[in-house]
């Protein structure tokens, strides 16, 4: 499952509310409920659909102590394929039916883009409250190793000690939000290489 961490005010019920508001209408249905801590998101196509195949996938969402850790399970496809399948079978006997179909593609293409639709609506609820890849204000601080005085990011060396601070310097992963040592080349969460000179990543993986 990818796994995503967004870092702000922000919460895992909001977010909830805001896949709900969006997927259930027309052919999708949506619900929210609590388990283990986490709040978690299904949608699915509704028992009698008006066209395409039935899929489904579920999305799971975690408070962390900056913000909220998103998860996406894998989308069920055999629905989907089931009316694509069909779909072909009918043009194959004959062309014209495709004009009897066109409503099942069009949804079947829909629905094949659920998961991304889902990143969508998360990535924009969450750039319109400014939770972003980056840690919050509220939590760039790093303790010297030295003297144990919390010290705003940035800081070349312990306001109290002295000390170089530069080998603990936390950062995120500009891909997903994770929080990875200075140390580390690669993400541990979604192995996006951290040696890019430097560069951001915005929602949409475009280089900014």
């Amino acid at each position: 499952m990818e796994r995503r961490i967004f870092h702000g005010q922000i919460s895992p019920e909001e977010i909830g509310r805001a896949l709900v508001a969006h997927f259930n209408q027309a052919n999708l249905k949506a619900q929210q409920f609590k388990s283990k801590g986490k709040v978690i998101v299904q949608i699915a196509t509704r028992e009698r659909q008006l066209s395409g195949g039935a899929t489904a996938i579920t999305t799971y969402l975690e408070q962390v102590d900056d913000g909220v850790a998103v998860q996406i399970g894998e989308q069920a496809w055999l629905g989907i394929a089931a009316s694509i399948g069909t779909t072909i079978l009918s043009v194959l006997r004959n062309p014209y039916n495709i004009i009897y179909r066109l409503d099942d593609i069009a949804q079947d293409w829909e629905n094949l883009q659920i998961s991304e639709q889902v990143w969508q609506v998360i990535e924009n609820f969450a750039r319109m409250r400014g939770a972003t890849f980056e840690l919050s204000e509220r939590f760039r601080r790093l303790m010297c190793e030295y003297c144990s005085v919390a010290n705003p990011i940035g800081e070349p060396s312990c306001i109290a000690c002295g000390a170089p601070l530069g080998k603990s310097q936390p950062s995120t992963c500009p891909n997903c939000g994770y929080v990875v040592k200075p140390s580390e080349l690669r993400c541990p969460n979604c192995n996006y290489s951290l040696g890019s000179g430097g560069k951001k990543i915005d929602f949409h993986g475009a280089r900014r």
